[in-house]
């Protein structure tokens, strides 16, 4: 299978609005920590003396011991007891302006074009959907790995075949997101999948 380096020159003359560096680098970083934030569950959950399970009687009795008073089991200085400030579950989740989304998109974009760390192909297709012929194809277009493969859709042979390779991820041109695009080692695009990047990319 023939691949070819997606250049710069190329990249405009497929209509793919490129970011120049140094412009957009704050919008991509915002965008992946709100990637991150958005993954996290915050579930974390601790008890405060009133939700702990603790009979409320005195531990001991009020005068004589020499010990300092105490009215209960589920107080925070007892073992077992309550947790003082302790975490509760909460939203981590952020919002990001489509605008800014779109921009760090096409600056992570623009950087792996740049650094030419992708390629373009015809078409990317295993019949049999096998995962032996989809790692044959793959090594036709490049041995670098992780690979990313982003085309405009792919039969279910193809997705088959590449479920169990953990080195080579599918996605759609429509689906593909920043993250995706700085974390793999390499991407291979196909032709078909140009025509809507350049749509995701327009200005």
């Amino acid at each position: 299978m023939a691949a070819t380096v997606l250049t710069e020159d190329a990249a405009k003359k497929a209509k793919i609005s490129l970011v120049e560096e140094g412009k957009g680098d704050r919008a991509v970083h915002q965008l992946m920590t709100t990637y991150r934030a958005n993954r996290r569950s915050g579930s974390a959950n601790t008890k405060t003396r009133g939700e702990v399970s603790a009979t409320g009687k005195k531990p001991f009795r009020q005068k004589g011991t020499g010990r300092a008073r105490a009215g209960g089991n589920a107080s925070p200085i007892q073992r077992g007891g309550g947790v003082v400030f302790g975490p509760r579950p909460r939203d981590y989740s952020k919002k990001m302006p489509k605008g800014m989304r779109r921009l760090a998109f096409r600056r992570a974009l623009s950087a792996r074009i740049a650094e030419e760390d992708v390629v373009v192909v015809d078409s990317f297709a295993v019949a049999d959907g096998k995962t032996k012929s989809f790692v044959k194809e793959l090594a036709s277009v490049t041995e670098e790995g992780p690979v990313l493969i982003i085309g405009d859709k792919f039969d279910e042979a193809t997705y088959f075949a590449a479920r169990n390779y953990q080195d080579a991820l599918l996605t759609t041109a429509a689906e593909v997101n920043a993250e995706q695009i700085l974390y793999f080692g390499k991407i291979v695009i196909t032709k078909g999948a140009l025509e809507s990047l350049a749509q995701r990319t327009a200005k």
